[in-house]
């Protein structure tokens, strides 16, 4: 199992939200089709067909646990997991 997919395992289990790399979470985004642009601290994702927008904000060098909750929500709603289920 390769690094990627032991982080997409940890977004989408949901025991570690507080764990996660901040850029790990946007490594994630990116792998699966979002652009990112910056404003700030924001940094906000989109992607045709995903009716949501994904604004995130470093907390040091993790991500705030409830924007981890966020990401997990839209990639189960739109099945973008690749087959990993939490």
């Amino acid at each position: 199992m390769g690094q990627f997919e032991k982080i997409l395992i940890k977004i989408l289990c949901g025991t570690k939200d507080k764990d996660i790399d901040f850029d790990n979470i946007c490594k994630v985004l990116h792998h699966f089709g979002f652009e990112e642009r910056i404003s700030g601290s924001h940094h906000i994702f989109h992607k045709d067909g995903i009716d949501e927008i994904i604004n995130i904000q470093p907390n040091g060098s993790k991500a705030k646990p409830y924007q981890v909750k966020q990401v997990r929500h839209i990639l189960l709603k739109y099945k973008l997991g690749g087959g990993i289920d939490a």
